[in-house]
């Protein structure tokens, strides 16, 4: 229920200040606006001052809204109504009244961004774990405990990290970038700063995902390798309680829970491995046999247990002004990011495997409606940040398509014909339903642990 309360809000929120702004800049222009309405489909509730303002309503299909305003249409326009017709507004005017609705889900990521940083968030502090053998962390000679503390893509300039959500973004721009990212990182105690490079120009891929990451090798500290609750399967099966520390798996030390994990998960055959675990002051030898299951198209080793502790978190906030600065910032650098993922995902740099739809944003709001306000209003700043960008892009249907029209016509001094206008629709319109089939085909695949 919380999933569908937290996607109905999400997606009212964001479709009412992306219509307000086609409204807000409309009424200033001058243009009479017919009907503001949330959702598609038979109207359900309505509201209209006088038989000559604005109808607003509420439809059936909550998934969109629209404005409609008086000849934004192929319908003819009566001549004593031409003064508040929107085709018979400057150029300027209409570009400003269609670019309105994209900038208000800008300004609304702006604002929302900086309430959640004002606000403040639980964030675990950016310790590492022991970073796979291999690995660029490996390389690197990063070790578990390390704590970063500023990263910097060319070594001159710093920015501070405050928490692992800090350095997950640097190590995405990194990535996507394919250059190197300096860290300063000191030891588990806070204290022996040094300065370690990790080669990311070096994957030879520009994508983002649970692959490359695990390639990158940088994970949050999960604590000693301790065990929790231990569940029904190979875990109860051969013994391990709760509280055991584990010393080590097939002669190998192990130094936290990550290097306990990822042992684990190597195990993708289901082999049988000799553990040595300490409990109540003994030494124990027992013998555990993974599970074999297939994570994201890959096959790997569970035994159905909680290992480690949960992180160490920090309340991270900002001041008035430093929020604010951040936030615009934030919504910027989440702007260029999701250009150039749609651009390398059209020039097939990039897996369309990325592409999302409705079901992951009803799940991501759902979770984080669950983990707090905060987290809840910095959820509503990304969607919003990708709703402004996906209705820029010059496709017709979107204001990005329409903004494609006005250029030609300030360049040629004319509109296009309608014959090109009936045809760049229509293609516009295969467009979106094609990249609305894939974004629920990979929710759906998401869904049933395919991708």
């Amino acid at each position: 229920m919380i999933t569908l309360l937290a996607f109905i809000v999400t997606i009212s929120v964001l479709v009412v200040f992306h219509e307000y702004g086609h409204y807000r800049v409309a009424r200033a222009c001058g243009v009479k606006v017919e009907r503001f309405s949330l959702g598609f489909g038979p109207v359900i509730w309505r509201y209209q001052r006088t038989p000559d303002s604005t109808e607003f309503t509420l439809s059936a299909l909550p998934l969109g809204g629209y404005v409609r305003m008086l000849g934004h249409g192929p319908e003819p326009v009566p001549a004593a109504q031409h003064a508040v017709a929107f085709k018979f507004k400057p150029l300027w005017q209409r570009t400003a009244i269609v670019a309105a609705g994209p900038a208000a889900n800008f300004l609304l990521a702006v604002v929302l961004y900086a309430a959640s940083n004002w606000m403040g968030v639980d964030e675990p502090q950016a310790r590492l774990g022991t970073p796979a053998a291999a690995t660029l962390a490996d390389r690197a000679g990063l070790r578990a405990g390390d704590w970063v503390k500023a990263t910097s893509p060319d070594g001159l300039t710093w920015q501070d990290v405050r928490s692992m959500a800090d350095l997950r973004w640097a190590l995405t721009q990194g990535v996507l970038e394919a250059e190197p990212l300096h860290l300063n990182v000191a030891n588990a105690r806070g204290q022996g700063a040094r300065s370690v490079v990790l080669d990311l120009d070096t994957l030879g891929t520009k994508e983002v995902d649970a692959a490359v990451m695990r390639r990158v090798g940088v994970s949050l500290w999960m604590g000693d390798p301790v065990v929790g609750e231990v569940r029904p399967g190979p875990a109860r099966d051969a013994g391990l309680q709760a509280g055991d520390r584990v010393l080590s798996v097939d002669g190998v030390a192990m130094g936290d829970a990550n290097e306990l994990f990822a042992t684990i998960r190597g195990d993708a055959n289901g082999t049988p491995m000799a553990w040595r675990v300490e409990r109540g002051g003994q030494v124990l030898s027992l013998t555990v046999k993974p599970d074999t299951v297939l994570d994201r198209n890959q096959r790997i080793g569970r035994i159905h247990a909680v290992l480690g502790q949960p992180p160490q978190m920090e309340k991270v906030s900002y001041g008035f002004a430093e929020g604010l600065s951040r936030a615009a910032s934030h919504t910027w650098g989440m702007s260029v990011l999701t250009l150039k993922m749609l651009w390398r995902m059209v020039t097939f740099d990039a897996s369309w495997k990325q592409l999302s739809g409705m079901l992951t944003i009803a799940d991501y709001a759902g979770q984080s409606a669950r983990l707090g306000l905060s987290y809840y209003l910095g959820f509503l700043a990304v969607v919003s940040v990708s709703l402004g960008v996906l209705n820029l892009l010059p496709l017709p249907m979107l204001d990005g398509g329409h903004l494609m029209y006005y250029l030609f016509e300030a360049v040629t001094g004319r509109p296009p014909s309608d014959v090109w206008l009936d045809r760049l629709t229509r293609g516009g319109l295969a467009i979106m339903i094609m990249m609305m089939s894939l974004a629920f085909y990979n929710d759906v695949a998401r869904y049933l642990g395919q991708h």
